[in-house]
């Protein structure tokens, strides 16, 4: 009876808290915009990221390494998506933003100002921030598995997507959720102007959603 009671117990704290982590999500997203509202640095720090990915739509969103990353990460940018970087490449992410919260970046006494009021993460949160952010990374495309990458009615997927990434593994979602993903990937774009031009230019990279969209459905996950 003992050993059920605990779990029961265990299981009600788990509900208690992936209820409240949305609400604690929304208010350190909040609170980060009012300081950026108030700081003479908050519109250099609101362009670092585009503000298109919500708590919300985090994996696992209560897990405790999804609730650091909302804790530190929007202190100083718009939320971060784990599938922005490969497994490979967050750790020194992580490592160069760690440093960044400590004021100890790359524009001295300016990094210094900038991260007035920010806290970093401890050794221990680190970890499980970079645990959390590889475990949901982005899945590198093998080249080897998806031959017609390299052939022409891939080349606006390949554009597209190596500004900002690696190219995804379209296994990754069903064709219906990546419409939403590039859809979002779409906003990202014109936010940070990566993709240029209303005029069609063979030689300029061109957002042709439908040749997107049509390569990662070929090879999309099933229902």
């Amino acid at each position: 009876m003992a050993i059920l009671r605990t779990a029961a117990l265990a299981a009600a704290l788990a509900s208690a808290a992936a209820a409240a982590a949305p609400e604690d999500a929304r208010e350190a997203v909040a609170q980060a915009r009012k300081r950026w509202a108030e700081s003479p640095h908050g519109p250099l720090l609101e362009r670092i990221l585009p503000p298109t990915f919500e708590p919300s739509q985090l994996p696992d969103p209560a897990a405790p390494g999804a609730q650091l990353v909302v804790r530190f990460c929007v202190q100083c940018h718009n939320l971060p998506n784990p599938a922005m970087h490969d497994a490979a490449k967050w750790p020194r992410v992580v490592d160069r933003m760690v440093l960044r919260m400590e004021g100890k970046g790359n524009l001295g006494e300016l990094m210094q100002d900038m991260m007035a009021g920010v806290s970093a993460p401890s050794a221990e949160e680190s970890r499980r921030i970079v645990a959390y952010l590889r475990k949901y990374a982005l899945r590198p495309l093998d080249p080897k598995k998806y031959p017609d990458v390299t052939r022409p009615e891939a080349r606006a997927f390949r554009l597209a997507c190596q500004q900002c990434h690696a190219l995804p593994d379209p296994r990754r979602h069903t064709e219906s959720e990546w419409r939403s993903v590039v859809a979002r990937m779409e906003k990202n774009m014109q936010w940070m102007n990566r993709v240029v031009g209303t005029r069609h230019d063979p030689d300029e990279p061109q957002l042709r959603v439908e040749e997107i969209i049509g390569f990662l459905a070929r090879h999309a996950r099933k229902q």
